[in-house]
């Protein structure tokens, strides 16, 4: 179970910023994230700031204030609530040398169990969903990235002092409660055998 600790008072604890948004769309997210970053405590992501902010636009005002938003995060600015990278700035927390999100994971007793990648890559499941149509595909698709957006968000509530848990944590059973019945997938056998006895965390 997750322990939310005291925070500001604030509509939004933590602003994901998801992995795969489509680079074209990248200035509208940066805006989105710029308005939401007013009722938020934190706007996190795990390197997908810093990408986000190098492959869109250069030009636009919107990527302008994120991109020294992102490079000027460690310095508090009153009024303001800071970016936070959980792929450089999560370290105080963490046990292990790698930063990649699924040791991360691990390191913090996050089960972040992907079934949607035995036998598939991500790019031969987008693959599938994009040139044939496959709704099997896009389904996995859309809970590999909600896994990533909220397994995200979780390490960085941890990192900013938010949040705790003990012994660890089912993120699986976090998107299968959230969920219902809204994917087939996650009503699968092979999804649903990740997510251990009812009421566990």
């Amino acid at each position: 179970m997750v322990q939310e600790l005291p925070r500001p008072g604030r509509q939004r604890a933590v602003l994901p910023l998801g992995r795969l948004a489509p680079l074209p769309a990248g200035e509208s997210t940066l805006t989105e994230a710029a308005e939401w970053r007013y009722t938020s405590a934190y706007v996190e992501g795990n390197g997908e700031l810093g990408d986000l902010v190098a492959a869109a636009d250069g030009k636009a005002t919107s990527v302008q204030a994120a991109r020294s938003a992102w490079r000027q995060r460690r310095q508090a600015v009153p009024g303001q609530p800071p970016y936070l990278d959980t792929r450089y700035d999560a370290g105080h927390v963490l046990g292990c040398q790698s930063r990649r999100l699924v040791d991360v994971c691990s390191d913090l007793r996050l089960d972040v169990t992907q079934p949607e990648l035995r036998g598939a890559s991500m790019t031969a499941l987008h693959r599938r969903w994009t040139e044939h149509g496959d709704a099997a595909a896009r389904e996995k698709i859309t809970v590999l990235n909600l896994r990533h957006s909220l397994s995200t968000a979780i390490v960085a509530a941890r990192a900013a002092g938010l949040a705790r848990w003990q012994p660890g944590l089912n993120v699986n059973r976090m998107l299968a409660g959230q969920l219902g019945g809204e994917l087939r997938w996650t009503a699968s056998p092979a999804f649903t055998a990740l997510l251990g006895e009812p009421g566990a965390a």
